[in-house]
Parts: C-alpha cells; structure tokens; sequence
C-alpha cells in the first residue's frame, strides 16, 4: 500500500476509540431527545422541545464534525423512527446531521466561546430553513410552518445556554482523559 492510499485511508477510517466515542455521542442525543422533552400544542402535527440539541453541540465541539453529524443526524433520527415522528426521520437524518457538521466546522481549529456562539447561531437557522423546508414539503402548505419557528428557537436557545455553561468544564475534563488517553 502506497504512502498517499494509508493517508487516504487513515483519514476516511475511524479508530476504535473515535468510533466509541461516536456511539456513545449517538446514544446521548437520542436519550436526550427522548426523555428530556416536552409536546407543544402548536404547527400542523404539533411540536417537541427536547435537549438532543445539548449533546450534539457538546459531541461536534469536542470530538469535531464528523462525530457530530454522526451523532447527531443519527441520534435524533433514530427518535423520529421509534417515537411515531417516522415520516420526519430523513429530514431530521440531513438536518441535523448538516447542523452537527456546521458546530464542528465552526468549533475543530479555534475553542472559543465566540465561535461556539456562531456555530449555534449557524445550526439555529439552519434548523429553522431546513425544518421549515421539510414541514414545507410534508404538508404541501408554505404558510403553516412559520408556526414552528418559536418552537425551534426555544429549543435552540436552551440548549445553547445549556452548552455554553457545560462546554469548557467538559473540555477541560476531555481534554486530560478521554482525549489524551
């Protein structure tokens, strides 16, 4: 195997503890999008603030943005297919998968807390397009989806006030075990 195929190859592969730490970061926001939730009686099918969004901002910050669109697109697709939202499980699959590889984007080179700022203000609108977009397509109407927004930023803005309490502790913390190890 030539040296430029083991670069390639290296790069494209995850090691056994990324991979790890990639299903554990799956599970998390799945858990966290189904246990920590609550049903809002607005837009078309209703609507659902959960905290999934902490755990995919905290996974693409800290391990970057494959583990976090992994994680996130993943996790929170998963709860669509086993919590009776199904028809919504490829829109989320994209959606959030783009929003967990946006936070990492933002996130991998500089740690900061402006840059955690502007990745979830990026993953705020691209929530709010890309789900105004599927409801859009889902239901046929273009006005009706405007409902979602209020509930999208709520559950936006909670979890970035949540994320931007909890990430440098947790940082620091990876930082000298998992990320060092």
């Amino acid at each position: 195997m030539s040296e430029k195929t083991a670069a390639a190859r290296s790069r494209s592969s995850m090691s056994v503890k990324e991979l790890a730490i990639t299903a554990i970061c799956i599970v998390l926001v799945y858990v966290f999008t189904a246990v920590v939730n609550v049903k809002l009686p607005i837009a078309a099918a209703g609507g659902l603030i959960h905290l999934g969004n902490v755990p995919l901002f905290v996974a693409a910050i800290l391990f970057g943005k494959r583990t976090g669109m992994i994680a996130g697109g993943i996790g929170m697709g998963l709860f669509d297919l086993l919590s009776g939202w199904t028809l919504w499980a490829p829109f989320t699959l994209v959606i959030v998968g783009i929003m967990g590889l946006v936070v990492g984007m933002v996130t991998e080179k500089k740690k900061s807390f402006p840059r955690y700022i502007l990745a979830m203000v990026l993953a705020c609108i691209i929530k709010i397009v890309g789900y105004y977009i599927a409801e859009g397509i889902i239901y046929g109407n273009w006005v009706a989806p405007a409902a979602s927004i209020p509930g999208n930023l709520v559950q936006i803005g909670v979890a970035a006030v949540i994320t931007l309490i909890v990430i440098e502790p947790l940082r620091l913390a990876a930082e000298k075990t998992i990320l060092r190890s």
